[in-house]
């Protein structure tokens, strides 16, 4: 996949880790659009860590039709902030993922410290978190090209689950906090 603005997203963090030495950066956007592959490669090129917001959905007994009522409700945003987000600038960080396999909390990973470290994934820049990065992106694409994506991946064979539920539940969140608007640098994939 290519990203475009992907040399300037890589001299912005350049010069933010030139200015404060270790960095946070969010990557937020809509399902299917690039967010994990964006962040796995920036990785790669600068030697960080990733965390992933997947690994804080909600357990099955936090889904309450009033919980998954709330813009960006099905993630755990509390269990998120506690274990990871307010322990960023820290250094190592050891936290306990949501295995979507077996519907329960799975075995705690640890991260060593790494001077950018990337907060990966849909509800990433959610308010609730604060201003918590020193740079953010939004990752987005047509609808068509993302539903395309989701259903190329391996075990994700329910595309009309995503069109039906998450897509939706996404787009309320999306639109109720301005999150593509917010964002330091928007890539759009499906270009």
């Amino acid at each position: 996949m290519e990203f475009a603005h992907e040399q300037e997203l890589n001299a912005l963090l350049r010069d933010k880790l030139a200015e404060k030495g270790r960095i946070v950066l969010a990557i937020d956007g809509r399902c299917g659009a690039g967010k994990s592959t964006l962040a796995d490669r920036l990785a790669a090129q600068w030697n960080g860590r990733v965390i992933r917001a997947d690994d804080f959905f909600l357990r099955p007994e936090q889904r309450t039709p009033e919980r998954l009522a709330e813009p960006g409700g099905n993630l755990d945003r509390e269990r998120m902030k506690e274990e990871v987000i307010d322990h960023l600038r820290d250094g190592a960080l050891r936290y306990t993922p949501f295995d979507c396999q077996v519907m329960a909390l799975g075995e705690p990973i640890s991260l060593p410290a790494a001077e950018v470290t990337i907060v990966e994934g849909a509800y990433s820049l959610h308010p609730y978190f604060g201003p918590y990065y020193d740079l953010s992106v939004f990752v987005t694409a047509d609808q068509e090209t993302r539903l395309a994506r989701i259903g190329a991946r391996k075990g994700h064979n329910n595309v009309e689950n995503f069109r039906a539920r998450w897509i939706p539940m996404e787009e309320r969140y999306l639109a109720a906090f301005g999150i593509e608007e917010k964002a330091d640098l928007i890539i759009d994939t499906g270009r």
